[in-house]
């Protein structure tokens, strides 16, 4: 099964400094149908205001993602950790036990991001946070795991989930595949640029619900850059 989701039927909110796209129901957006996709609970798409953010909250019992699209995040915690991660890089905050961050742009210009949230395998895991660089010159016409949970990942930064998070380019004309189990559950979101799998198309920001799928191949109509889920 592939299901195109396109992002003008995404849930949206429009706070002045925060302009956020909810893939699945978070916050005041409920949609039945999108609650989640397998350990795959939230994926916002948000554009964040120079010089500001978001203040002090906790979290609990979530692995959450941030990928960096544009600008830069720097994050706060209750742990004393504090980082500025940018452009294409990625940050982790398992939240476990319990944590209360701030992620601000403290940038001159807009942020933009996906963040997502994945289901732990177990509750009550001790709370951490880490962040590292991913050159996107290394993730040209494959796919880069950049945060798992799988014990064959080594170079990826860790999660608490049997879950994987993924990035790639591809350039216009060329295809890249990705193998799974069918019984897991894909969502692939192209940052950038249109792309096709099978006989769905996809535009920047749409999403893919994919499962019962042991391989898929991805064919860019142009240069494009792909963040994608693999999870229980």
């Amino acid at each position: 099964m592939i299901e195109l989701r396109p992002f003008a039927t995404l849930g949206a909110a429009n706070h002045g400094w925060l302009d956020a796209h909810h893939h699945f129901s978070f916050a005041s957006y409920y949609e039945p149908e999108r609650t989640q996709w397998g350990a795959l609970r939230v994926w916002n798409d948000d554009a964040i205001a120079p010089k500001t953010g978001f203040p002090p909250h906790p979290h609990q019992d979530m692995e959450i993602v941030t990928y960096v699209r544009a600008g830069a995040i720097t994050h706060k915690d209750s742990l004393g950790n504090m980082g500025r991660t940018g452009a294409g890089d990625v940050q982790v905050m398992s939240a476990g036990t319990g944590i209360q961050h701030a992620e601000y742009n403290l940038e001159d210009e807009e942020t933009r991001l996906f963040q997502i949230w994945i289901l732990p395998d177990e509750r009550g895991h001790a709370p951490s946070w880490g962040a590292r660089p991913f050159p996107r010159d290394d993730r040209s016409g494959k796919f880069v795991v950049l945060a798992s949970g799988m014990a064959a990942d080594t170079e990826a930064l860790r999660i608490h989930a049997q879950a994987r998070v993924a990035g790639a380019l591809v350039r216009a004309g060329e295809s890249i595949r990705y193998e799974t189990n069918p019984d897991r559950h894909l969502y692939l979101v192209p940052a950038t640029g249109r792309i096709r799998i099978g006989e769905v198309e996809a535009n920047a920001r749409d999403g893919v619900a994919i499962t019962g799928e042991a391989v898929i191949e991805i064919t860019a109509l142009e240069d494009a850059e792909l963040v994608l889920v693999d999870a229980a």
